[in-house]
């Protein structure tokens, strides 16, 4: 963490996505033209330049806008480098605006891209971009194309989808709302307290599965820590807990505390392993 404890209260933000998907569009409707913040400060080499951005939701960092705000087409040439900079990017930010096109779905790029917000634990939304491009032909409805984009990025079911336009504006204001909740959800702690209520609702309604008489025992739940949610369970042999089992539980887990905009972990621990981290 380095941000300052001035920066505490900014949630900060990283606009991502494959070339030409809208970024710069986006960013620059939210700052206003007007705000093209070449702010750089001395002594940094990279010409990463973040912007503040404040309105009745909250407060915001923009992350690296002069990636995104240079039309550079050489960036795009360079596919390597961009992803590096995508990368650079999500690690310093909360949440993760991954930008799809309306017109293209998901595309390999894309979900290279949102694969790697997915291992970085960040919260995240899809916003498909340029709806007002094909809102119209009535064979692409919204839940159509919803569906289309939860089958591309399977592994991201938690990230909120929004449909908006840049150029237009549409529904951009809803956007802050959808950040703030996911970064709420990747920032939340829960109580050792509450996590084992839901345990043990969670083992009475699904019996922890056996394998050769012996059956899985889960002795207790903890949170280890955030961003994001990490949580450690303790039973008695991690083989007999089967992947199924787990997820079943992490279910449980996003459903009674909301947590569906963000991914979690869950360490499974057998008791007798070395318990001193």
């Amino acid at each position: 963490e380095d941000a300052s404890d001035a920066d505490a209260d900014y949630t900060r933000v990283a606009v991502i996505g494959k070339p030409n998907v809208g970024k710069s569009s986006l960013v620059n409707l939210i700052l206003g033209e007007k705000r093209v913040i070449v702010s750089n400060v001395a002594g940094t080499t990279r010409d990463s330049v973040d912007s503040r951005f404040e309105n009745k939701y909250g407060k915001y960092i923009f992350v690296d806008t002069a990636g995104i705000r240079r039309k550079s087409r050489v960036d795009d040439r360079i596919e390597k480098f961009s992803v590096m900079r995508a990368k650079l990017a999500i690690e310093r930010a909360d949440v993760c605006l991954i930008m799809i096109d309306a017109r293209d779905g998901v595309t390999e790029q894309d979900t290279k891209i949102a694969g790697l917000v997915h291992e970085a634990g960040k919260a995240a939304v899809i916003v498909v971009n340029k709806w007002d491009a094909v809102e119209n032909k009535e064979t692409n409805t919204m839940r159509d194309m919803e569906a289309k984009v939860r089958q591309g990025l399977s592994y991201m079911l938690y990230a909120p989808v929004l449909f908006l336009s840049a150029l237009t504006g549409q529904r951009v204001d809803r956007l802050f709302q959808v950040i703030q909740d996911v970064h709420a959800q990747n920032t939340s702690r829960i109580t050792t307290g509450a996590l084992n209520s839901v345990l043990a609702d969670a083992t009475a309604r699904v019996q922890p599965p056996t394998d050769k008489g012996r059956r899985l025992k889960i002795f207790y739940m903890t949170q280890a820590s955030t961003k994001p949610p990490h949580f450690v369970i303790f039973c008695n042999d991690a083989r007999l807990f089967h992947f199924s089992y787990q997820r079943y539980l992490e279910n449980q887990i996003r459903e009674v505390f909301g947590l569906n905009g963000t991914p979690i972990r869950i360490t499974i621990r057998q008791r007798g392993d070395k318990e001193d981290e």
